[in-house]
């Protein structure tokens, strides 16, 4: 009886497709979650969202935008070690562990909270040539468990009136390749440590002059061609674990999406005049750029449509906007249900995401 039902749970699956756990699990994948805590157990609900939904990976922030007076999930090297270890034994060893580690204003694991040191900004590292600072960075990284530092910034050093990224040091540059050969030292240094690198934030965020934290920025007057010159290099150069791309509208590549929620720019551009074949993960998708302006259905739905792998939300930029896996999920769900997104779109970001996750 039981090889009777399971066979008929088979033939089902056949005519019918996956099932919803299945799906949910796709899904899960292709999310990047901020969570509240600085350590973790079986009863976590980050841990029941890792299991159940097979989730991608987890962003770690040292600032707590609920409570100011508790960190969020950063607090010391040997926390941050012993969760790492957690969160990777209850997603046997497959999930990202990401922070945004570049130097100088960026740095979520800082000696405020007991590491090493504070790490030169991009702009700070071009004067002084010491990038063998990314070495120590790198090996720092590696011995907390974070595989994956969302950097190296790549954004040319356009506009001087820029605040975002040239006003906080976080550009190597105004010149193409002395950017592409800073970023290259930078991911190598990295790689040799088994930390993944996301190239950010395309297609160039160095010539606007709003922040995507804050609202909605428009480069279409300032951006020049010459941005994606540190991408096209890299990429040709084998030198691209992700890329990040930004929430700014550009007019004379997409006259609707800002690039985060643009199929012109992420499938058309990056994938196709730029030739890359990898992950892409989008920017904050909670930063007030998108959500002050798209509900969290047609973001998602814009993102998967536009060739986006990985959606990050951070729940990071508003306590009063936190959002569970499970609405992320379920909202995803709803959207393949529908139609309105596919499976087989589902499957090809899954099948770049464990690619991209064999590497670690």
């Amino acid at each position: 009886m039981k090889k009777i039902f399971l066979g008929t749970l088979l033939m089902l699956s056949f005519i019918y497709g996956e099932s919803r756990a299945e799906v949910e699990r796709l899904i899960g994948n292709m999310f990047m979650v901020g969570f509240f805590g600085t350590n973790i157990n079986a009863n976590s609900q980050i841990t029941k969202d890792i299991k159940k939904y097979n989730l991608g990976g987890v962003i770690l922030f040292d600032r707590n935008p609920v409570n100011k007076s508790k960190p969020k999930n950063i607090s010391s090297p040997h926390q941050v070690k012993t969760l790492s270890n957690n969160l990777q034994k209850f997603a046997n060893g497959r999930l990202l562990i990401a922070v945004d580690q570049e130097g100088g204003r960026v740095q979520r694991l800082s000696p405020k909270n007991g590491f090493s040191r504070k790490y030169s900004s991009p702009s700070q590292i071009i004067k002084t040539n010491n990038f063998g600072e990314y070495s120590y960075m790198a090996k720092e990284l590696n011995s907390v468990g974070v595989n994956f530092n969302l950097a190296p910034v790549v954004d040319l050093a356009i506009n001087p009136k820029n605040r975002v990224i040239v006003g906080l040091g976080r550009s190597y540059g105004k010149n193409p390749k002395v950017v592409v050969s800073s970023a290259t030292k930078f991911i190598k240094s990295m790689s040799n440590q088994g930390v993944l690198t996301s190239l950010k934030h395309f297609p160039g965020h160095g010539s606007s002059l709003g922040d995507s934290h804050k609202g909605f920025v428009d480069i279409t007057k300032t951006w020049q061609k010459s941005e994606l010159i540190p991408y096209q290099k890299l990429i040709d150069n084998g030198m691209v674990d992700t890329i990040m791309v930004a929430h700014v509208f550009n007019r004379k590549i997409d006259t609707k999406y800002p690039a985060s929620l643009s199929k012109n720019t992420v499938n058309g551009l990056l994938r196709g005049d730029l030739g890359y074949s990898g992950v892409v993960i989008s920017d904050d998708l909670q930063m007030y750029a998108i959500s002050k302006h798209y509900s969290l259905r047609d973001i998602i739905k814009l993102s998967i449509n536009a060739g986006v792998d990985i959606m990050l939300f951070g729940n990071q930029i508003s306590p009063k906007k936190i959002l569970t896996t499970k609405k992320l999920v379920d909202t995803t769900y709803s959207l393949y249900k529908s139609g309105e997104i596919s499976l087989s779109q589902l499957k090809i970001a899954n099948d770049r995401i464990n690619r991209l996750k064999g590497r670690l």
